[in-house]
Formats: C-alpha cells, sequence, structure tokens
C-alpha cells in the first residue's frame, strides 16, 4: 500500500519509528513533514497529508502530534477524509472495518514505539468491511459531508 505520514513538532520524534515500521511491513511511504523539532502547525501538516489521500496519490495516511486530537480534527475538515485518533490495536483496526477510516492519528505523548508499531501494524492490515451495515453507515457519512 502506498502511504502518507506527516508530524507536527510535538509527533517529530515518533514519526520515524512510524516511517520504518511501515516500510518493513512492505508499504511505500511518502514524508509530508515534519522534517525536525521546530514548531509547526498541524493543520498545515493535515492539509499535505490529506491531499495525498483525496487525489488518490495514496491509499491511506497517518498523522502523528503530541495527542492525535488535533491531527484528527484538521484532517476530518478536508472533504472525503475520515480521521480517527487510535490508541489502541482495536481501534485502529476497527476504525477501517466498519468506519473506513483513510487517516490514523497518533499521539506522540500518549503511546510509545512499541504500542505505535502495534497500531500501525492492525491499521494498515485492516480493511472496510463488506457488511451492509458498515457500507450503509458510511454512505450515511458520506452523504453529511454533502449536504455540509
Amino acid at each position: 500500500m502506498r502511504l502518507v505520514i506527516g508530524s507536527d513538532h510535538a509527533g517529530w520524534s515518533l514519526k520515524n519509528t512510524v516511517m520504518e515500521h511501515a516500510r518493513s511491513l512492505g508499504h511505500e511511504v511518502l514524508d509530508a513533514g515534519s522534517y525536525d523539532d521546530k514548531p509547526v502547525d498541524f493543520p498545515d501538516i493535515a492539509r499535505e497529508v490529506t491531499s495525498k489521500v483525496t487525489s488518490g496519490e495514496v491509499q491511506r495516511g497517518i498523522m502523528v502530534c503530541g495527542t492525535g486530537v488535533g491531527a484528527s480534527i484538521a484532517a476530518n475538515k478536508v472533504k472525503g477524509i475520515r480521521a480517527a485518533v487510535c490508541h489502541d490495536v482495536h481501534s485502529a483496526h476497527q476504525s477501517v472495518e466498519h468506519d473506513d477510516v483513510n487517516v490514523m492519528c497518533i499521539g506522540a505523548q500518549i503511546v510509545g514505539p512499541w504500542l505505535a508499531k502495534d497500531l500501525i501494524t492492525s491499521y494498515l492490515a485492516a480493511e472496510f468491511s463488506t457488511d451492509e451495515d458498515c457500507r450503509r453507515r458510511v454512505e450515511k457519512l458520506h452523504a453529511m459531508e454533502a449536504n455540509s
């Protein structure tokens, strides 16, 4: 799978671990910044990540910030993005399986490298369910987005 991974300065310390792990699983990774620990605004990184997802250049994105919350809020402002904060393995795979999440957000101040690797593995292995209920609910999300 082709991915884009981005972080703000608060997530920068974990981003390389996330990128290396995704590559070790056989995925192609694009780096959307940041490139050091100098302050950067997470909405700018979210714009970089989400533009690659919505254009179809990549299949999914991962954002790392301090808590994952700001990244998720920013990413969800973009039409076509379904972002979720995932700090446990169950949420990491179920967000894709049930909600067709295309951007996972994690917090470097919340999870360490070991858990981050498990989250990445779970998120990237998950596939959107063929279950009619899940499909119907995601279609309703699309309709809500179209009417806002």
